[in-house]
């Protein structure tokens, strides 16, 4: 099994081969039995949310493309994470 954990910092590719950058945090939806993860941010504006810049009590947080939805993870591990290729389509 894959913690979250073990994805901070794994590459992210597209099916085909394509670099969308690196996992910096998750989007997830907690409710009252669980935690839903929705999608993983990823690229250099992830990369600046993860840091605070764009957080959601500023007034400009930042809504980046740079979310891969989780419906799109092909398959997640320790080395990398695959998606499909419309991953940045789909949001």
């Amino acid at each position: 099994m894959t913690r979250f954990s073990d994805l901070l910092g794994t590459h992210v590719r597209t099916e085909s081969g394509d670099h969308l950058g690196c996992v910096h945090d998750l989007r997830a939806e907690l409710t009252s039995r669980s935690l839903k993860v929705n999608g993983l941010v990823v690229g250099k504006l992830g990369l600046l949310e993860r840091l605070g810049i764009g957080a959601p009590e500023s007034g400009a947080r930042i809504r980046t493309h740079d979310v891969v939805p989780w419906s799109a993870v092909v398959r997640a591990s320790r080395r990398e994470v695959v998606v499909r290729d419309d991953a940045q389509e789909r949001q």
